[in-house]
């Protein structure tokens, strides 16, 4: 096992520059996940962690070793893809020890890791079939322990789910949490998908148009947001971000009259982003001086939710219920943010308040 530090790293194509100076440290033993929208440069960073990319600038560092210049077989890593790369004419077992075939390794050591990683990943009964008898996740079991048989000191993950079915996905998700907490080996995750990230990181790195906009654990990404990208990115259903001005002490945005959070002290005219997020929505009583009044759009019963889709003025407001209403389209309700849950953000730089 090991650490990765990456500094100051540059990317660039011809003239365009895809990553602008990443800075990411990776503790011994850490599962951090890099997210973000398509495009934003995540995958790039992974493959020039794994010497698949060239750097353009900057240092990448795995334990005690500069990496920049050694080839991905010397860099004592082990990467799996998202369209699992498994050799159709190799069974389960063949696949898995191919790479320890080429170090010239003795059968009965690649023997030995094979049946162990297996036995870790519960694919004993098919080490004897052909990829083609297998179903999409236990490809992908193999594809992972064609990965942990070479004992590496990092795995890569590159969105390693994507072509999985949803229960699925849920279930290898907790396969991949469970082995890497058995293993404990420093383990670098990408996904577009927020959800996966905030389940399995340690350490969440939040990535946009090649640039990191925040990093650290998941609840504290979803507590305390660093900026509106970041604050409609992380959660499902996304945080709700109404733009207004303060005036007379208080939020105003058309129908929307807020109270703000008792330490902002702002002034009158400034531009602000209030962000709500969906489970902090409640239904407001008649007296209320923070209620929103908005129109029903759209109802979603998932059973153990009830979401709904509501317009106030020209903004619309997701909220989340755990108990059972029976809404109506067209149905004017009443909702306020529960005391406390506001998020403040610069109107216009975007970046948290305070």
């Amino acid at each position: 096992m090991a650490e990765v530090t990456v500094r100051e790293v540059r990317k660039s194509y011809g003239s365009v520059e895809v990553l602008h100076g990443i800075d990411v440290d990776i503790d011994d033993g850490q599962f951090v996940v890099l997210v973000g929208p398509s495009g934003c440069g995540k995958s790039t960073l992974l493959r020039m962690i794994a010497g698949l990319e060239g750097i353009t600038g900057g240092t990448i560092r795995i334990g005690d070793r500069v990496v920049n210049n050694l080839p991905p077989s010397k860099r004592d890593i082990a990467m799996v893809f998202q369209n699992y790369a498994l050799y159709p004419h190799k069974t389960v077992a063949a696949n898995m020890g191919f790479a320890l075939k080429m170090q010239a390794m003795p059968k009965a050591e690649i023997d030995q890791r094979v049946d162990k990683a297996a036995e870790i990943l519960g694919l004993q009964p098919y080490l004897k079939r052909y990829p083609r008898a297998l179903s999409g996740g236990q490809r992908q079991r193999v594809a992972m322990g064609r990965a942990i048989v070479r004992n590496p000191q990092v795995f890569l993950f590159d969105e390693p789910l994507s072509n999985l079915d949803a229960k699925l996905r849920v279930q290898m998700r907790t396969e991949i949490r469970e082995l890497h907490q058995r293993l404990a080996t420093t383990t670098v995750y990408v996904t577009h998908d927020q959800i996966e990230a905030m389940t399995m990181a340690d350490k969440i790195v939040v990535m946009r148009d090649g640039h990191i906009e925040q990093t650290g654990p998941p609840l504290e990404l979803y507590d305390t947001p660093a900026n509106t990208f970041v604050a409609g990115f992380i959660g499902s259903p996304s945080m709700n971000l109404i733009r207004g001005t303060i005036a007379d002490g208080r939020f105003q945005n058309g129908g929307v009259s807020l109270t703000l959070n008792g330490n902002f002290v702002g002034n009158t005219g400034q531009t602000i982003t209030v962000g709500l997020r969906p489970e902090h929505l409640v239904l407001a009583t008649d007296d209320d001086a923070d209620a929103i009044e908005a129109n029903v759009a759209v109802v979603e019963p998932t059973g153990s939710e009830t979401h709904i889709v509501a317009r106030a003025g020209h903004d619309e407001l997701v909220a989340v219920f755990r108990e059972r209403h029976n809404f109506s389209i067209g149905q004017t309700i009443r909702l306020k943010p529960e005391i406390g849950m506001l998020h403040l953000f610069d109107g216009e730089t975007g970046q948290r308040l305070s």
